[in-house]
């Protein structure tokens, strides 16, 4: 493995980042890029790696040059989104006012269906960040084997501005939208969870699509995953990304030639962590490294950070921001001034939003491990600097089979798909619970995934540079789908 040292980006990156500009301009180096030009960025950087791969294991009857010609020309294809949803509808306010409100959703590709991702509810939700969202779902997917396309969707809006009523009002109405033009369906698009959005949103989602345009399918309800139990959704869901998130460090960290780049000792135990976002996949994450013997010293959220260097328990927190909506006063730690961000510690995990992490300042941060649990907190000027620094970025949401896709991989079919394991099998799983399928999925999914990134990032001399890993796997998955199932109606 190829050491990155001393102001050096790893071996090849150079020669990578030049030829990426046959594919755009996406890889220009920007210290504030918008969202989908980074991601077209880092998909620029992987594509120029494997290119030549692709070519050679063309097994078609052209020349050299067509051959050429083909994958350069497929490796275009993949990169835009194929479809993007701008919709407008009136809301009647309990007060009797009226408010337009704004709806976006991107199918990234449907080199397989369906396409699958998750609904935002943010006053930041712009075409530009679902396109980004959408593409990184297509990647995800492809890194960990789940058959879907990638999708994204947002409503412009503050969820604290409006009441339960109001909320139902506007979830239900942008369900009947998106079903008008076929951006939801069981095989076509299927939403899930996501800033802002839970059981209670997707459960009305189901609901409105079954009695509306779904009515006939047996399988309405299988529009959308992240339901809650009652209505067909899966135990364990919940936990999910956080979960994976600590899977997609305990596999690196457990890796002696990596953590030995990094002057750390292998291991999760005794290592501290930040983290940024006490969310959902903050939250879990916390727990599950703090019950295998790490300690987090730093919590960040929007309106204050914290920080304790004897360590802040995740149960403590958890219960004293139920009871005050925040973490600010929390009596175990002391406020933290500052960027948490740049905190000291060995691993961080930004786990708040996107492009958290930039030019201005990655030469601050402290931590020899970036374990991303956010999507895209990453800027390419700032992966370039992490990677000259010597500091190993886990790109976690490229690996991690999040919670969106795990309804659609191990839960529920309606009856419609008996499952009867043999009896040598139903020995072995005998008393184990859904949860504990889903879990053991989930650690055997992010196992593979992280194994494949490091025998890429080492057959192709990237040193740390797993993000660039990670895409080329991505590239060369949904490549193979394009080029088997052939360029139709060209």
């Amino acid at each position: 493995m190829h050491r990155c040292l001393g102001g050096l980006l790893p071996r090849g990156a150079g020669s990578a980042l030049a030829a990426a500009r046959r594919y755009g301009r996406a890889a220009d180096r920007e210290d504030d890029p918008n969202f989908f030009s980074m991601v077209e960025g880092f998909f620029d950087r992987g594509a120029a790696i494997v290119e030549d791969k692709l070519v050679e294991d063309l097994r078609t009857r052209e020349t050299p040059e067509q051959k050429r010609h083909r994958v350069r020309g497929i490796l275009r294809i993949i990169k835009p989104c194929n479809h993007v949803l701008a919709v407008s509808f009136p809301l009647k306010r309990d007060n009797g006012e009226w408010e337009i409100i704004e709806g976006y959703r991107a199918q990234h590709s449907q080199h397989r269906t369906p396409c699958k991702g998750g609904i935002r509810y943010s006053t930041e939700v712009s075409v530009d960040e679902v396109k980004a969202l959408a593409s990184l779902m297509t990647y995800k997917c492809a890194v960990v084997d789940v058959p879907f396309g990638g999708a994204k969707a947002g409503v412009k809006i503050n969820p604290k501005n409006y009441s339960d009523n109001e909320l139902e009002k506007i979830t239900r109405r942008f369900t009947i939208e998106l079903a008008k033009k076929g951006f939801i369906g069981p095989g076509i698009d299927v939403p899930a969870p996501d800033m802002s959005t839970g059981e209670r949103e997707m459960s009305w989602i189901a609901d409105t699509y079954a009695n509306t345009m779904g009515h006939h399918d047996i399988n309405a309800h299988a529009c959308v995953t992240g339901k809650p139990i009652s209505q067909g959704g899966i135990h364990g869901r919940i936990s999910a990304t956080g979960r994976g998130v600590f899977h997609g460090i305990e596999n690196f960290v457990n890796e002696a030639s990596y953590t030995g780049l990094l002057g750390l000792t292998p291991g999760v135990a005794d290592k501290t962590f930040v983290i940024q976002g006490f969310g959902n996949v903050g939250l879990h994450s916390m727990r599950y490294l703090h019950r295998f013997g790490a300690k987090c010293v730093g919590v960040g959220e929007w309106d204050g950070s914290i920080w304790n260097p004897n360590g802040i328990d995740p149960k403590e927190l958890e219960d004293y921001k139920l009871a005050h909506g925040t973490i600010v006063g929390f009596p175990e730690a002391t406020p933290y001034e500052g960027s948490i961000l740049e905190a000291d510690c060995d691993i961080l995990i930004p786990a708040a939003s996107e492009k958290q992490l930039t030019k201005k300042n990655a030469s601050r941060v402290k931590a020899k491990i970036i374990a991303e649990g956010a999507n895209g907190p990453t800027t390419p000027e700032a992966d370039r600097i992490f990677l000259e620094r010597n500091i190993m970025v886990i790109p976690v949401r490229h690996l991690a089979l999040s919670e969106e896709s795990l309804e659609r991989k191990f839960g529920k079919h309606g009856g419609s798909i008996p499952v009867v394991p043999t009896s040598e099998f139903q020995a072995r799983i005998a008393g184990a619970s859904e949860k504990d399928l889903v879990h053991s999925g989930l650690a055997y999914t992010m196992e593979r995934s992280a194994r494949q990134i490091m025998r890429t990032a080492n057959k192709y001399n990237l040193g740390l540079d797993l993000r660039t890993a990670a895409y080329v796997n991505a590239i060369e998955k949904v490549f193979k789908v394009y080029n088997e199932a052939g360029l139709t109606f060209t």
